[in-house]
């Protein structure tokens, strides 16, 4: 072993996801043959609709093993094109850079944009990975508040009064992981107007845009030709196709800062798995029943858990519009007891109803809202009944 090991600053700055920590833990405890509800994981319960599966299989019969281009596919970076367009964004294939994920397609953009020392708008609450990513690069994240009594709804005011002459770029990520918010259309044309005044890109991560319950998500590179030019375009498969595991993601955007972006790939993982890319391809071009079946159950499952979790006593949660995620507000429950164990946060209160009940959820602190919970509705019905009746029994023996 090595006695006195050195570890980069960019290593002791950067934080472990929350979210896999979360989903690790209930894991390793479901290995040890306990039951556990798991209510932690981003991701679809539905298999992948089978025309993306079969395109896989003739993927590899068709001898697509080999390294893939390092963009992505021309015809997929044409149906991503396509894609976009549906929602409103012109953009050229040009300006498409495919990766392993949108998570990987996120940080090539930040290395691209973003210079020691400069400045990154996050509204709060945020994904889990956004500050350390951008702390990845160099950057510094700048945190503005949104608030649950306005849906979570970003306030323009709030994003002028943070800018100053080190920022460089905003992020935006509506419909929202965590939250569900989704930002209305005055809201993004008022954050668009900014971005224009003082010459700032926007990341705008839209990878739950299909996941829209009450009214279709604007899209925000569609506002106008302008606001597109600044603006990074972030999306992918996993939600919509219920392909976490397939790793695709991509960026569209100005196509200079594309062949920037595709640099940075081409000198970290190369491009992404081909097979992948062909079952992607199949997804953007089948007919979208499948998707429309999933978002059906994603609604049912909403009203549900809203309606339980209403019953709750010291548990707030509002609507979420978008998504598929419930964040209630729990900090009623802070100094109260369990079993003689004081909750005095959110991670506290997680680690419990883990251990003691069994549910495991997601702590606020790494959203940057300590006073929250995280719980995924991307979850069997049957889950979730057994997931709330854990929940509730929990906090009605609090002392």
């Amino acid at each position: 072993m090595i006695e006195s090991l050195r570890l980069s600053r960019r290593a002791a700055q950067v934080a472990p996801s929350s979210t896999m920590a979360a989903a690790a833990a209930a894991r390793a405890l479901a290995e040890q043959g306990v039951s556990v509800v798991n209510l932690t994981a981003g991701e679809p319960d539905f298999a992948t609709p089978e025309p993306i599966r079969q395109a896989a299989h003739e993927a590899i019969e068709g001898g697509y093993t080999k390294y893939p281009p390092l963009t992505g596919y021309a015809d997929l970076r044409r149906a991503v094109v396509d894609y976009a367009a549906e929602r409103g964004a012109r953009y050229q294939a040009e300006g498409v850079v495919v990766s392993c994920g949108a998570k990987q397609a996120i940080t090539n953009a930040l290395l691209a944009l973003v210079d020691e020392g400069d400045e990154v708008i996050i509204p709060a609450p945020y994904w889990v990975s956004y500050v350390d990513q951008v702390k990845l690069v160099g950057g510094t994240p700048v945190v503005v508040e949104t608030r649950a009594e306005e849906n979570f709804a970003l306030d323009p005011e709030r994003v002028a009064a943070a800018i100053t002459p080190r920022t460089v770029a905003l992020f935006l990520n509506s419909p929202s992981n965590p939250t569900g918010a989704v930002y209305p259309r005055a809201v993004l044309e008022a954050v668009g107007e900014l971005a224009l005044r003082h010459r700032l890109w926007v990341i705008s991560d839209e990878i739950y845009a299909a996941l829209s319950y009450d009214g279709e998500a604007v899209s925000f590179p569609s506002l106008s030709p302008e606001i597109a030019a600044r603006t990074v375009l972030v999306d992918g498969v996993s939600k919509i196709f219920a392909m976490t595991g397939w790793r695709i993601g991509w960026t569209v955007c100005d196509p200079t800062l594309a062949k920037a972006m595709a640099t940075m790939q081409g000198q970290t993982t190369s491009g992404a798995t081909a097979i992948s890319q062909r079952a992607a391809l199949a997804g953007l071009r089948m007919d979208r029943a499948p998707v429309r079946t999933m978002v059906a159950e994603y609604t049912k499952r909403r009203e549900y858990g809203l309606d339980r979790l209403r019953a709750i006593p010291g548990v707030r949660c509002g609507k979420p519009a978008g998504a598929f995620y419930f964040f209630p507000q729990v900090s009623a429950l802070f100094g109260r007891s369990h079993q003689g164990t004081l909750i005095d946060s959110s991670a506290t209160l997680t680690r419990l109803l883990l251990e003691r009940e069994g549910l495991a959820v997601v702590g606020g602190a790494g959203f940057g809202a300590p006073e929250y919970v995280r719980l995924s509705y991307a979850a069997s019905l049957e889950n979730l009944r057994e997931g709330f009746d854990r929940l509730e029994r929990f906090v009605r023996a609090l002392t």
